[in-house]
């Protein structure tokens, strides 16, 4: 399914097209994908919200697949394996940051679906050392939201240096919230969910949540953290409103309406506001050890293929329980 122009989805940006099959490089695996995943990135790719460094492209980023064809010096996959692939395709692995644990930041990161072609495809190519090997426990299905919507949910959560015990806020409640509040429950966080759809708020309750509400209402009592999936700039004052003295605010999204402006009041007391940018191969690596021991319970809506477009404008609406998934 190939994006050849940004455009609102409910105009089906994203069309059918027949490409050869990728051939691996040196260093690369190609992959027979099984599952992708659906994200609020592929939507904002589909519609332009962010700068596309290419076109034509094929978005998808939460790949689950098998192993075809391996390129020169891979020694790490065979061919067969099941391998996953994240929103990371590879880094420069040479700048400060990259050598100091913070790769996600590296100015020269590149992302599958936005700077190579992603999973909405029956094949893919990706670097071996930015694949990850799939824990059995989990079915293709299963397994793919736990590579972007899992990873980002969990990256927030430790941003938002939440502790076992306290109370955790969390506005909206998609594809990365319903994987990130199993992991906040495991660790004996107490988590209040506040999202506009009543659909939604029954599904947090149904994994644990001890209160939902909608975005502006003040949870019962004042929060330890919180977390902001939804793209929606204004949340940022009530999450605020409803942080403690010294609490965390992390923002999930790779992009947000505009902030309104904020009186200090909102912010003083020492209360923190932090953005979350893409994950590292280490967060990766945590989640899938950690998702079979909770063990984690993704719930997804499968189409086809074809129905890319249909899928991104149920996910723009809020209409996906759990996670969009596409499957060739």
């Amino acid at each position: 399914m190939l994006l050849e122009r940004p455009a609102p989805i409910e105009s089906a940006p994203l069309v059918a097209r027949d490409l050869p099959d990728p051939e691996p490089g040196p260093g690369e695996i190609r992959m027979a994908v099984r599952a992708c995943g659906v994200c609020h990135t592929d939507l904002h790719v589909a519609e332009g919200d962010l700068t596309l460094p290419r076109l034509p492209v094929v978005p998808g980023h939460q790949v689950v697949g098998v192993v075809e064809r391996l390129g020169a010096g891979v020694e790490m996959f065979r061919a067969g394996d099941r391998v996953g692939l994240p929103w990371l395709r590879r880094t420069c692995g040479a700048c400060d940051r990259c050598r100091n644990g913070r790769e996600n930041l590296c100015e020269h990161a590149e992302f599958n679906g936005f700077h190579a072609d992603g999973g909405f495809a029956e094949k893919v190519l990706a670097p071996a050392e930015f694949a990850y090997r799939v824990p059995d426990a989990f079915p293709d299905a299963q397994a793919a939201p736990l590579l972007c919507a899992g990873v980002i949910g969990y990256r927030a959560l430790r941003l938002s240096t939440v502790r076992p015990g306290e109370r955790l806020g969390m506005w909206g409640f998609g594809a990365s919230a319903h994987v990130t509040i199993q992991v906040a429950v495991h660790r004996g966080c107490e988590v209040h969910v506040l999202t506009r759809s009543e659909a939604h708020r029954r599904h947090a309750r149904e994994l644990g949540a001890v209160w939902t509400g909608a975005p502006s209402d003040p949870p019962p009592r004042p929060l330890d953290a919180a977390i902001i999936f939804s793209p929606a700039g204004p949340q940022v004052h009530d999450a605020l409103r409803a942080l403690r003295p010294g609490g965390t605010l992390a923002l999930a999204g790779i992009t947000m309406s505009p902030i309104p402006e904020l009186e200090y009041p909102l912010l003083y007391g020492e209360r923190t506001v932090r953005s979350v940018a893409n994950s590292t191969r280490r967060d990766v690596e945590e989640l899938l050890e950690l998702a079979p021991r909770i063990p984690i319970r993704t719930e997804v809506e499968e189409y086809r293929l074809e129905e890319a477009n249909g899928v991104l404008r149920r996910l723009k609406e809020s209409r996906i329980r759990g996670a969009g998934l596409l499957v060739p």
